[in-house]
């Protein structure tokens, strides 16, 4: 073949490929996480405007993010579960699309606004997984709402609010930022939203309370998670797993309380891996 003929051919062949190599290009979706209106809904909850998106087919799983986060952090656990579950992710009050109301947040709070969501969906038995401030109210949840959970995980929650639970260098932090937004708000600075800056803030300074009796209420399986180097002391999640009767135990190694985000492969796969298998445990714990 000439090199005129074998010119011509590869122009013909790309004229070919190109068109339908931009096509898939462009079909491609970036779905815009907690700010998808294909998949976004607002509910009010006792007079104040909670948002929730919806991702999948199959058994209801429920998202929990963390303190400072919102449905967006989440995005590599909607993107994963979402394949085989119906994922349920909201904004917490005083975050994303949700309102933060006249009330000082509290996590009963967003507890029962989930469960407000999950009413409206009519949905029970549900699996959850929350994270950090997440994990609590998945905690919250099983202990006064046992019908809405069939399992959960709760990854680097804590039961009070004081350095025997937190690292002292992560309380004494939430305590700075508290303080700044006390500070803010008094001089009417518009820099920051600081009034939810201050609500999430107290929260974590002040709350939660969570007994042992509490979590002795939990009748459904719990994976109880953190890493070997998260804000949550080690011996304070041991503490969690040992007074809920159905619970694993998992400290994910050299990895921290940001996993979910920077090793999601780690953290979903052992979520998964969890929530699919029987309950194993027990039978060493009479």
């Amino acid at each position: 073949m000439s090199h005129s003929i074998r010119t011509k051919f590869a122009i013909l062949i790309f004229s070919f490929i190109l068109p339908n190599s931009v096509f898939s290009q462009s079909d491609l979706k970036v779905i815009d996480y907690g700010n998808n209106k294909e998949a976004g809904n607002f509910i009010s909850i006792h007079g104040v405007k909670q948002y929730f998106e919806i991702y999948g087919q199959g058994t209801p799983l429920v998202l929990i993010h963390g303190n400072g986060g919102n449905i967006a952090y989440m995005k590599p656990q909607i993107e994963f579960f979402a394949k085989k579950y119906k994922v349920i992710v909201m904004d917490c009050r005083g975050r994303g699309k949700s309102e933060l109301g006249k009330d000082s947040l509290t996590y009963n709070q967003i507890t029962k606004d989930i469960v407000g969501i999950l009413d409206y969906l009519q949905l029970d038995s549900t699996y959850v997984v929350g994270r950090s401030d997440g994990g609590i109210i998945a905690l919250l949840m099983a202990i006064y709402h046992p019908e809405k959970v069939k399992k959960l995980v709760s990854f680097a929650a804590n039961l009070t609010p004081d350095t025997l639970a937190l690292y002292s260098s992560f309380y004494n932090e939430v305590v700075r930022d508290r303080k700044l937004a006390d500070q803010m708000l008094v001089k009417n600075d518009n820099s920051q939203n600081w009034k939810v800056i201050q609500q999430r803030n107290r929260m974590m300074e002040f709350q939660p309370h969570i007994s042992a009796s509490d979590l002795q209420k939990i009748k459904c399986p719990v994976l109880v998670m953190s890493t070997d180097r998260d804000v949550i002391r080690e011996e304070h999640t041991v503490s969690i797993y040992r007074n809920i009767k159905k619970a694993n135990l998992c400290i994910l190694t050299g990895e921290n309380h940001y996993v979910s985000k920077n090793n999601p492969e780690l953290f979903n796969t052992t979520v998964q891996k969890y929530l699919e298998e029987t309950y194993k445990g027990e039978e060493l714990r009479q």
